[in-house]
């Protein structure tokens, strides 16, 4: 017998852009559709694509997956990465290619799945019990056990429709890891929750693959899919790019830039007039080799640059950047002349093209997501530009000091600090 889970052979998934609502037309609708077919065959005689209305979510994608394999699914927004779960989990069908799935599959797609919210939460969870072909004994020998995880004893007979999200996330959770499903598929959904269920999840995920069953998990978090899978798929476009061992995986997607870019353009209309003669052009975040990505490694260095533009020469400029949490707490300022030398050097500019670049050393940054504004003025003379908030962009710490331990670690920063242990005989 097959010790395979999951068998995908050629597997696509095409979607019409701006497809309908299904619904009963009347003859009035049929008549505007009819004519509205005659108009795209018409545009196709004019040299327009059919294929232009339509988008591969999916295309020519194979791979196999044996039981008790933890499979992590990494790639950009949009790379395809939810649509596969959900044709792994019959949610949708292929347009084209197959599916083996051989077992039971607990799915967590998105928040709510499977949960009807006119029924209570203890309704659903014999609901999702029964439609994964368990009977009502099995389902009871885990529902206290169910209950405790998610934490909403005290609303366990509310419909779930008064449920706040994140009470419906852990639930559904609770639901799709201890109904012993022989595969469980788990989506970034796991970003709704606060830090402390995300660490019940991810340890509730690792308990699950060392219990021999298959675990396909998606995530944007590296460091997770570090920690809990043995290999993983990159996903760009749809296509399968690479199948890999994690630590190579995460690599590749880190450093070939499949992570979102981290660059942002001013157009003319966003920089006001009193800027001139300074004018931007462009921020970016930069990794280890010079490319533009959305997220860089904690444990690599990296760099923030701004582009710009003098129409005439600038006595006394100073451009610079402000690092910032989301919550918008500044981490630090720093300008490029802040060293007194390259104060002296470049106290005067010509008219010109610029970059003005830093470098973020290794070990400094915690992982999260950073905020970047930029400034550029004449020190008590003038402030030329500001954008407080130019570019956001993530920082995944796999490697960095202390990932042994299932914690979050508070700040922004991780430095790796020099420590000395010693016996001290009494």
């Amino acid at each position: 017998m097959s010790d395979l889970s999951i068998r995908v052979e050629q597997l696509g998934k095409q979607y019409r852009i701006g497809a309908p609502v299904t619904q009963y037309m009347t003859l009035r609708d049929q008549m505007s559709d009819g004519l509205a077919r005659f108009g795209r065959r018409a545009s196709h005689k004019d040299g327009v694509k059919a294929q232009d209305h339509y988008i591969w979510a999916l295309k020519d994608v194979s791979f196999e997956v044996k039981q008790g394999e933890v499979l992590g699914v990494i790639g950009r927004n949009g790379a395809g990465k939810s649509t596969l779960l959900k044709v792994l989990s019959r949610v949708t069908e292929p347009t084209e290619g197959y599916a083996e799935i051989r077992g039971r599959v607990g799915a967590l797609l998105e928040v709510g799945t499977g949960f009807h919210p006119e029924l209570t939460g203890r309704e659903n969870i014999l609901l999702n019990g029964a439609i994964l072909g368990m009977k009502r004994s099995e389902i009871e020998s885990k529902f206290d056990e169910i209950v405790a995880f998610s934490e909403v004893e005290k609303f366990i007979d509310t419909p779930v429709k008064r449920y706040s999200s994140g009470m419906y996330l852990r639930l559904a959770f609770a639901v799709a890891a201890h109904l012993e499903p022989e595969i469980l598929v788990v989506d970034e959904v796991l970003a709704v929750g606060d830090a402390e269920f995300q660490r019940k999840c991810l340890g509730k995920m690792s308990d699950v693959a060392q219990a021999g069953r298959t675990v396909l998990f998606v995530s944007h978090n590296m460091s997770a899919i570090l920690r809990l899978t043995s290999e993983a798929l990159v996903l760009d476009h749809g296509n399968l790019v690479m199948r890999a061992p994690s630590a190579q995986a995460v690599d590749y997607y880190l450093s070939h830039g499949l992570s979102q870019e981290g660059e942002r353009a001013w157009s003319p209309d966003e920089v006001p007039l009193e800027a001139a003669p300074f004018r931007p052009l462009k921020v970016r975040v930069l990794n280890k080799d010079g490319q533009v990505v959305d997220t860089i490694r904690s444990v690599e260095a990296a760099a923030i640059e701004v582009e710009y533009e003098l129409t005439a020469a600038l006595t006394g400029l100073r451009v610079g950047i402000y690092l910032m949490t989301t919550r918008g707490e500044y981490i630090f300022t720093s300008f490029d002349t802040d060293d007194p030398q390259a104060f002296e050097r470049l106290s005067a500019r010509a008219a010109g093209r610029y970059t003005s670049r830093c470098i973020l050393p290794p070990d400094f940054l915690n992982e999260g997501r950073y905020l970047v504004g930029v400034n550029a003025s004449s020190f008590r003379v003038k402030r030329y530009f500001q954008d407080e908030q130019a570019l956001a962009f993530n920082v995944d710490a796999a490697g960095a000091p202390g990932m042994h331990w299932l914690e979050p670690r508070l700040g922004p920063v991780r430095p790796r600090l020099d420590w000395t242990i010693n016996h001290l005989d009494g």
